[in-house]
């Protein structure tokens, strides 16, 4: 690949992050000012995160090219396909969800299995990063993937520790819990940032 090429690429990086940003503001925004439905917001959110995803894609794919010692390994691959079947069925079960309650009254047997469906798509994501720290043989790679968690967690707990206190004296309004749980994703992306500014790559997620 060419020097231009090359740069181009890596110049393609902040683009698409700050689509993500973008995107994610606008859902949020949405959604906190009644706009849109839970629903809605939750359809939507998948834009910032197939943004994200083109993000660390472009990113790896400019460290790639760096070299093969930055290829990416099994256990990223397998990540990936994991990630994706997860994501896949996120997208059928909120499909079946808006699809059936607006259809008609299903039964509570029927809402607690629509509820679950995509609660367990979004659980199945967390246990993918789990696996990926886990069978992840690059230490240095295995490093920025717990650092990137980390700081996605601190991110989600500290947005819901400050929003619980801030709803608790009638400043904000009511949030579902299913929202610290995209906290936490948007978190990664800040993970990833904070690696590339401390170790000059973004990491493997």
């Amino acid at each position: 690949m060419t020097d231009s090429s090359e740069n181009a690429l890596r110049s393609s990086v902040p683009v698409w992050a700050g689509l993500t940003f973008a995107s994610f503001g606008a859902a949020m925004g949405l959604a906190l000012s009644d706009a849109i439905n839970s629903t809605t917001a939750m359809i939507l959110l998948i834009v910032p995160a197939a943004l994200f995803f083109q993000t660390m894609r472009a990113a790896n794919r400019a460290a790639n090219n760096r070299g093969p010692c930055s290829a990416k390994g099994e256990a990223q691959q397998r990540y990936i396909k994991r990630v994706m079947v997860f994501s896949s069925a996120y997208l059928v079960a909120i499909a079946l969800q808006v699809s059936l309650l607006s259809d008609g009254d299903p039964s509570t047997a029927a809402r607690v299995a629509l509820a679950l469906l995509p609660a367990f798509a979004i659980i199945g994501v967390f246990w993918a990063i789990g696996r990926l720290i886990v069978e992840e043989q690059d230490e240095f790679l295995r490093m920025l993937i717990v650092r990137q968690s980390l700081i996605a967690t601190g991110f989600a707990l500290a947005a819901a520790t400050l929003w619980g206190f801030l709803e608790s004296t009638g400043v904000v309004i009511h949030l579902d819990a299913y929202w610290w749980a995209v906290a936490w994703f948007f978190g990664q992306f800040v993970g990833a940032i904070a690696n590339r500014i401390s170790y000059g790559t973004w990491g493997a997620l």
